[in-house]
């Protein structure tokens, strides 16, 4: 059975803003559906549903305490809003005219060419084409 998500889990170029991605439910579970928007900075694993489904156990948060009782739950360690912040800072360079960044438009070019090989390999299915 096909599963568009895990066939084409790329939707966005690595040169442009981020405009659309697969929409997950609660539990982490593609929907299908794809958003035309950026998705918010948060850790999901999407991992194919299982054939037989309890009723899955809460997902626990992890502390990053590394056994120096320096974290708790409620005071402990943010990624996100690093993660946020760098966003901040690409989407800034990338409103840089290509001069100011200094990416030769030939190079920019053949790294496209290859991306959207890579792509349309993974699309047929070998990774490579």
């Amino acid at each position: 059975m096909s599963n568009p998500f895990f066939d084409h889990p790329i939707l966005n170029s690595p040169y442009a803003y981020p405009k659309r991605h697969w929409e997950l439910d609660a539990q982490g579970q593609p929907t299908q559906k794809i958003k035309d928007t950026r998705r918010k900075a948060e850790f999901i694993t999407p991992i194919p549903k299982p054939k037989k489904r309890k009723t899955p156990p809460a997902q626990q948060e992890i502390i990053f305490d590394e056994g120096k009782g320096l974290s708790t739950k409620k005071q402990q360690y943010d990624p996100t809003s690093i993660i946020n912040e760098v966003r901040q800072n690409v989407n800034a360079w990338r409103s840089l005219p290509s001069v100011m960044y200094q990416i030769e438009a030939d190079f920019k070019a053949r790294v496209q060419s290859e991306f959207n090989r890579l792509i349309e390999g993974a699309a047929k299915g070998n990774g490579r084409a």
